[in-house]
């Protein structure tokens, strides 16, 4: 499969169940295997950190999401995209953040 078409599907999939993103730890698992995070001159990070830890309780459901959308496209342009695809339908629903909760 192609990785736009394995993107694509990687999104779709994350979007089933009311899914938002993985829960913290699996989270920040997630960003550990994505190549290439630089430190801007600013402090902030490319790509820019998961919404974990302080992040979680002030950040909505739908800016987790699109977090979550940035780290899957940094995968892609930066050829990691099997192993995030692979490590994200491996998790449970357990590890999972859906809408409302």
């Amino acid at each position: 499969m192609r990785q736009s078409s394995i993107t694509e599907s990687l999104k779709s999939f994350c979007g089933e169940s009311n899914r938002v993103c993985p829960l913290p730890p699996q989270w920040s698992q997630l960003y550990e295997l994505l190549p290439q995070k630089v430190q801007k001159p600013s402090g902030g990070w490319e790509p820019p950190l998961p919404l974990i830890l302080g992040g979680w309780s002030y950040s909505s459901d739908p800016e987790k999401k699109s977090r979550l959308l940035e780290h899957i496209h940094w995968a892609e342009q930066h050829g990691v995209i099997d192993k995030i695809d692979s490590m994200l339908r491996a998790l449970t629903e357990i590890h999972w953040h859906h809408i409302g909760e």
